[in-house]
Order: structure tokens, then C-alpha cells, then sequence
């Protein structure tokens, strides 16, 4: 078995996004005339500052996460956005080592951990770290006894690693980080979300430095 941290990975954010929305705001007031190189910033902040939050639906980003499956399944409840999740019905996991995530509140590394697993400090660690070894030795025995991957999987748990793509407007986003960066959030999940949301405020700050 294999243990790795979870990642994101940003893949799109519209060129001239601040732009585009400003173009939607104005439409409602009609004062596009009042478009110039330097507008957007100042419109989209107003936008912002007055809760005028459907404007900013005018644009979609685009995140690929690598994290657990526990965590993907709080993540699809956010039902307006587009998702494309990596499938353990048609991925066979028996040939290399099964990836696991590492969750965020153990203390051991990242690496490939083979039978007999060492003892670690922790006995939560080390049971856990038992509990993965076990499930991926079942896995791969109930393939080689004729389950298709579609079948063997039920013996697979929650800190399997999975990648998502994740497709949301800029208002949906906002609300899932106000959301899963708080401190009530499950701890794997707001691990995963504070980087992702401190990268975006670096990329459109007039957009998320608020949150």
C-alpha cells in the first residue's frame, strides 16, 4: 500500500473574468458605456460589498482534487457544481500498490508500507495503517478469485485515494469555502480547502479576500 498527502491542482479560471462580470453587472444597469481598462476591479468589489452575488455566477473555475473518498462524498453535495470523479467501478487497483490518503491528524509519513507494518507511536496510526494493508490484501484477493473491480470494491475504505474535477461558478465557490474552511468542517476536508482558497485569493483577491 501506498500512503500520499491530498493536493489540488487550479486548471482553469476565465482570461478576463473580473471583466466578464463587470459586463453582466452593468447590463442590468446599462451603463456599459462606463466599461474602461480599470473598472472591473473597482465594479466587481461594489458587486461583492453589496451582496449583489449573482453577478459573480458569470464565471467558472475549474479544481482537480486528489483526496479521499469520505471527503468527495461531502464534496458532491454542493449540487451546482459540475463534478467527474475518478470511478472504482471501472479502475482495477490490483495491480500496483493502493493509494491511500494520509489523514490530516496522524503523525506518520508518506511511503509505500508493506506486511509486516511497522509499530508506531501512536496505536491509532499503527491501526489504521493495519486496517489499509488489510482492506488492499482483500481487494486483491477477491479479484484474483473472479470479483470484477465493481464487486472487489466493497471491501475498500473511505481513506482510498480519489481525484475529482470540480466545476463551480465564483459565487458557488465562495460559499463552499465559507463553508468548509471553517473551524465546524470535517478536519481532512478544511485541510484540503485552506490552500486552495488562500491560491485563489492570491490569483482574484478583489473576489475572495473578503472570506
Amino acid at each position: 500500500m501506498k500512503v500520499i498527502e491530498q493536493s489540488h491542482e487550479i486548471l482553469s479560471i476565465p482570461e478576463n473574468v473580473l471583466l466578464a462580470i463587470e459586463t453582466a453587472g452593468r447590463t442590468c444597469y446599462k451603463s456599459e458605456d462606463k466599461i474602461t481598462v480599470e473598472s472591473a476591479e473597482k465594479f466587481v468589489e461594489m458587486l461583492i460589498s453589496r451582496g449583489h452575488h449573482a453577478m459573480i455566477e458569470f464565471g467558472d473555475i475549474t479544481i482537480r482534487f486528489i483526496t479521499n473518498r469520505g471527503v468527495t462524498h461531502e464534496m458532491v453535495r454542493h449540487r451546482l457544481c459540475s463534478f467527474a470523479q475518478e470511478s472504482t467501478r471501472y479502475v482495477n487497483y490490483g495491480g500496483d500498490n493502493i493509494e491511500f490518503i494520509r489523514p490530516v491528524w496522524t503523525d506518520f509519513e508518506c511511503g509505500i508500507y508493506n506486511v509486516p507494518v511497522q509499530e508506531f507511536n501512536d496505536k491509532a496510526d499503527t491501526a489504521f495503517m493495519w486496517s489499509c494493508i488489510q482492506s488492499e490484501n482483500d481487494y486483491k484477493t477477491l479479484l484474483h478469485l473472479g470479483w470484477r473491480p465493481e464487486q472487489a470494491r466493497e471491501v475498500l475504505p473511505n481513506a482510498l485515494k480519489t481525484e475529482i474535477i470540480v466545476k463551480g461558478n465564483i459565487r458557488e465557490w465562495r460559499h463552499i469555502f465559507k463553508l468548509r474552511c471553517s473551524k465546524a468542517a470535517h478536519p481532512q476536508m478544511r485541510a484540503l480547502m485552506i490552500p486552495c482558497m488562500k491560491e485563489l485569493k492570491e490569483k482574484l483577491p478583489i473576489i475572495f479576500d473578503d472570506i
